[in-house]
């Protein structure tokens, strides 16, 4: 009986250290993916200057959002790596290569990634901004060090200002509980702010994946070659080199009569005409199956994903009104290999994690393609370290919020393990219920905008109606009239 007893603790003993190597072997690779994305979007002249001490700090506050930046990437991925699990134990239940593969294990990553995210929001990047702003306190020697004690206090201060705040805003939605546990700071107020910041996540991603879906296909298609009805791309050609050439006669023309307002307005000119060509060129190189098939896939792909995610949703509305078991819900054992999280079985099973990440991504276009936002946007070799903390921030919330987000909608039947499923307003079937309805609707809407808009941009393209001498709208040529005179052009 002993026996079984130090065999069964040797056993515990290792599958612990075996989740441990593999965690700490994802999060490596994860840190070193998103050291090199760091690095290649950074401004190095703010890590190659004459004061160490800056270059010091710069380089410490870098290191605090690569951490940042893995753990957003491995809360994306938590919910993938979570279905995937499970369809490759039920697909092979008794195979000794996947012993490793357990729900202990995803359990243990989930808590991992709730941990990291919310002490990299609360302390690690706010230390990390401050730090980068501080010069030590007045009279103090300076150094690194200085700066770390001035940090400390501007951190202190913020933690003050924000559990005040935390207190007042419990003390006005729940006032009994809030006068009972004022000294109750890690079983109330914590996971109270954790939950204020996951809503305040979930709502950004209701407003930037619909937006983001819709940006989507020009995004995409500014990446690929379009296919033009009716453009004789080697006339089109001819046109912008003599256009070029023109320009260029003029701009290195040394007669004194242009003013040097014509002269700025033409080499603008210049440029366009050069980027025009280059296109023309890249369009020329094509081949003609991705120039006339590559692009209509990609748009096709788009529009179904678009439309399978609005049709889950409106599917998991009605669940809602008729199936208790469809609102969200924490689950504390994750009984991998027993059933499929999809009616589909494994087909299923890989569709969700398509949609995951294609909502995800959605999600990333929409937020940098906001007005609000968009300054944000980091450009190659010079985005400036407050940009690089701001970016790695907006990731975070936005990450961490995606498998809430996800298992709300409907997108997936996995219930959310560990503290990601103790949110206070997870239980509020109002608040789930119209979340869903507001998706459903803004998605809808984007996706008929979007489209339609595009279908009569092309017809205006292809039928030459962007050479006339007006601004051609969408309200000024009606999209019968469109139509019509395309289908008389053609005859």
């Amino acid at each position: 009986m002993e026996t079984d007893d130090v065999s069964l603790r040797e056993q515990l003993f290792h599958d612990r250290v075996r989740e441990i190597l593999i965690c700490v072997q994802l999060f490596v690779c994860l840190y070193i993916l998103s050291y090199l994305i760091l690095t290649h979007f950074k401004k190095n002249a703010e890590f190659v200057t004459d004061d160490i001490e800056d270059a010091t700090v710069n380089k410490i506050a870098l290191w605090l959002c690569t951490f940042t930046l893995s753990v957003a990437v491995c809360a994306v991925l938590l919910l993938p790596i979570s279905i995937l699990s499970n369809e490759v134990l039920l697909t092979f239940p008794h195979s000794y290569y996947m012993q490793w593969l357990n729900g202990s294990l995803i359990h243990g990553l989930w808590n991992l990634v709730f941990l990291f995210s919310n002490l990299s929001l609360v302390f690690l990047m706010p230390f990390a901004y401050f730090f980068t702003e501080s010069e030590g306190f007045t009279g103090s020697k300076k150094g690194v060090m200085a700066r770390v004690y001035e940090t400390a206090v501007m951190l202190l201060l913020l933690t003050l200002l924000v559990l005040g705040i935390v207190w007042v805003a419990s003390a006005l939605l729940h006032d009994n509980t809030a006068r009972e546990s004022l000294y109750d700071l890690w079983e109330y107020y914590l996971p109270y702010l954790y939950s204020c910041i996951s809503l305040f996540g979930v709502l950004l991603l209701l407003l930037c994946t619909p937006f983001g879906m819709s940006r989507m296909f020009s995004v995409t298609g500014s990446l690929l070659v379009k296919p033009r009805l009716l453009e004789n791309v080697e006339e089109t050609m001819n046109c912008a080199l003599f256009e070029e050439a023109s320009l260029s006669r003029k701009l290195n023309s040394n007669t004194s009569c242009w003013l040097s307002l014509n002269m700025e307005a033409m080499k603008r000119q210049f440029v366009s005409v050069q980027a025009k060509r280059m296109a023309l060129e890249t369009r020329k190189k094509a081949s003609p199956w991705q120039r006339n098939l590559g692009y209509p896939l990609v748009m096709l792909l788009l529009l179904a994903l678009t439309v399978v995610c609005v049709l889950m949703v409106c599917f998991h509305v009605l669940e809602l009104l008729i199936d208790e078991s469809a609102m969200p819900r924490g689950m504390e054992d994750p009984h991998l290999g027993l059933a499929s999280f999809s009616m589909f079985g494994s087909l299923g099973a890989a569709v969700q994690v398509v949609l995951i990440l294609y909502l995800m991504v959605s999600s990333v276009v929409g937020f940098y393609s906001s007005p609000l936002f968009s300054s944000l946007l980091p450009r190659t070799q010079d985005t400036t370290l407050t940009q690089i903390i701001g970016n790695c921030v907006s990731l975070l919330v936005l990450s961490s919020a995606l498998p809430v987000f996800s298992r709300t909608l409907g997108i997936t039947r996995f219930d959310l393990l560990g503290d990601f499923g103790r949110y206070n307003w997870l239980g509020n079937f109002h608040i789930v219920f119209l979340y869903n309805m507001l998706f459903a609707g803004l998605t809808s809407a984007c996706l008929i905008n979007t489209v339609t808009w595009a279908v009569q941009r092309e017809l205006i393209r292809a039928f030459g109606l962007h050479r006339l001498p007006f601004t051609v709208t969408r309200s000024a040529i009606p999209f019968r009239l469109l139509l019509a005179s395309g289908l008389s052009k053609i005859q």
